[in-house]
């Protein structure tokens, strides 16, 4: 690939038979540049991620919004936030390049910021203050809900033009021709994935304490101004930066090998021989039979049309190879058991319940230190966390001399043991509202829900700790499934598919919050998602979710079974990193 030089990009002339005027490769990039681009990722990280575990209480308490409505407002914040990150790639891949998503991001996530935080400073921006849990609270205007959703919109882009590049932008800095690139490369995703987690925890644990204690306009302050500093920092290293031009996208393979699929539908695919495909490279891969009919978009009809002197193809959108339309196919048959992943991220995704939840309990750690109540979601984090060293180092080996996998677990065990802790998770979730319930009930608390009842929010820590252990085996299981099957040009797919299942997840969290209120609401009851937790009934919308976790579970056997034996081959090492770093930062996004 052609490399944009230092001068390029200061405006000054950059003469191919000028020496002077282009920098060597060894000028540009190096560990040097990683400060810069870590800086700029935590930052955006603890900025964004600090936002979502409070927002609901902003939400219900600066905006009159109702618990339902405020959920719905984040199950959507989130999607398009996760939604945007597959976008982002396929900007920097096939058009701007790394450097400009990453900076356009980075101004767009600053200016969200502003915006929301003005929405905290600023009256007029907000409904009038309200006594909470009362109908007859003004609304938003449409104006100040178009303000924030604008904040909302701005910080979406940023998150989905930074994260997905990266990583991938600081591997790009690293000398490939090194002999020690290997052991670098790997060194540099080990502090990727060190700075991943700690932005987690700071955003669930400071940004979410200094939004309880010193109000919004220091809690949405202070993400302001790391905002400030990470794109700052980032445009420091300018002139430092490797700059890679943009090439061509993978996802835009997937959009031509239907479309040149459906312009050749009249053509029939011959069986056995591959004379008649048009191939990206010299080795010769025959189509496979299984979904035959995208077999049409790799033939070649006219050699003297479709390729050019060297075999080439002039025109993808006329002609595909066959290693496009076998990497299509691969995708198109992990669907089934990706989709299986959904249901566990829904029922991970409840955040703002739980969080409204431990508002309503004792949350004193000390006599003196109150826990925030979205902070509870932190330890799921840290399960994994520790979890994720112990099971390699400690038990893989030990489980391998046993089961004759190389990671322990199969991938497929692994992934099921994740979907049925979930689904206990979900469980032990709907007791301990019961019990919250019940108390609350006992203590005369109905009319009351701002009021504390005499329960410790620390019996919300079993279904966060259950949820870590189910992360770690589901997710992680799915991501090296995926890393498995597609081929080292695919890997980025493997963290990309996860995206879009949290994206989907999200939707369907919104879906299931919207039909349950409507549905249990009829006669004028009180919904089981009341704003008055007292009155309504978490617990039966929790143990609505632990069904459907139950026939998730049969659905995903069935898809396995469909499926075939898995190959449990191990990723290499720069893959592990990218999918366990990616990955393990999601619980709080």
């Amino acid at each position: 690939m052609e490399q944009i030089g230092a001068e390029d990009t200061m405006g000054l002339s950059s003469n191919p038979k000028n020496p002077l005027h282009q920098p060597s490769k060894s000028r540009l990039g190096g560990f040097r540049t990683m400060p810069f681009i870590i800086v700029n990722e935590v930052f955006e990280r603890i900025s964004s991620l600090g936002l979502m575990p409070n927002m609901i209480l902003y939400l219900m308490r600066g905006y009159n919004m109702k618990a339902v409505d405020g959920s719905n407002v984040l199950f959507i914040w989130s999607a398009v936030t996760h939604a945007l990150a597959i976008f982002g790639a396929f900007l920097s891949d096939a058009y701007l390049g790394r450097f400009r998503v990453i900076a356009l991001g980075s101004f767009s996530s600053l200016t969200g910021m502003i915006l929301l935080w003005f929405t905290a400073v600023i009256p007029g921006m907000k409904p009038q203050p309200c006594e909470q849990f009362k109908d007859d609270c003004n609304p938003a205007t449409p104006a100040q809900l178009a303000v924030l959703f604008s904040s909302f919109g701005l910080i979406s882009i940023g998150a989905g033009c930074i994260r997905p590049c990266s990583m991938a932008f600081g591997a790009d800095q690293l000398d490939k021709e090194n002999p020690d690139s290997e052991r670098i490369l790997d060194s540099f995703f080990n502090w990727y994935y060190a700075s991943s987690a700690m932005s987690t925890v700071i955003s669930l644990t400071i940004i979410v304490y200094i939004q309880d204690h010193l109000g919004w306009n220091f809690g949405f302050g202070v993400p302001a101004i790391l905002m400030f500093f990470s794109a700052l920092m980032f445009l420091f290293g300018s002139s430092l930066y490797v700059k890679e031009k943009p090439s061509s996208s993978l996802f835009t393979g997937f959009v031509q090998v239907p479309f040149v699929a459906f312009k050749n539908r009249h053509l029939n695919p011959p069986c056995d021989s591959d004379e008649y495909y048009h191939h990206s490279h010299d080795k010769k891969l025959t189509p496979t039979n299984q979904l035959r009919w995208l077999n049409r978009a790799c033939m070649i009809r006219d050699p003297g049309r479709d390729l050019s002197s060297d075999g080439s193809d002039p025109n993808s959108w006329s002609i595909c190879s066959v290693e496009q339309v076998e990497s299509l196919k691969t995708l198109l048959r992990l669907i089934p058991i990706w989709s299986t992943g959904i249901m566990i991220l829904v029922s991970m995704g409840q955040t703002s319940f739980t969080t409204l939840q431990a508002n309503t309990m004792d949350r004193y750690l000390t006599p003196n230190f109150k826990i925030p109540a979205a902070s509870f979601a932190v330890s799921t984090v840290v399960v994994l966390t520790i979890w994720i060293p112990i099971y390699d180092i400690v038990l893989v080996p030990i489980l391998a001399r046993y089961t004759g996998c190389p990671r322990g677990l199969s991938m497929k065990f692994r992934m099921g043991i994740g979907l049925v802790l979930s689904c206990v998770a979900m469980a032990v979730g709907a007791i301990t509202e019961s019990v919250r319930r019940r108390i609350a009930n006992e203590q005369g608390l109905d009319e009351q829900p701002a009021a504390t009842l005499n329960m410790s929010a620390m019996w919300l820590l079993p279904q966060f700790i259950l949820f870590g252990f189910a992360e770690a085996f589901s997710a992680i299981g799915q991501i090296e499934f995926y890393y498995s099957q597609f081929s080292k040009s695919m890997s980025s797919i493997a963290v990309a598919l996860f995206t879009v299942g949290i994206a989907g997840s999200n939707l369907v969290g919104s879906l299931l919050v919207n039909v349950v209120n409507s549905v249990t609401s009829k006669g004028g009851k009180e919904s089981w998602l009341s704003s008055n937790l007292n009155k309504g009934h978490l617990d039966y919308y929790y143990w609505l979710i632990t069904i459907l976790c139950l026939i998730n579970i049969i659905y995903f056997l069935v898809c396995c079974w469909s499926y075939g034996p898995f190959e449990d081959e191990k990723p290499g090492i720069s893959d592990e990193g990218e999918a366990n770093i990616e990955y393990r930062a999601l619980p709080s996004s």
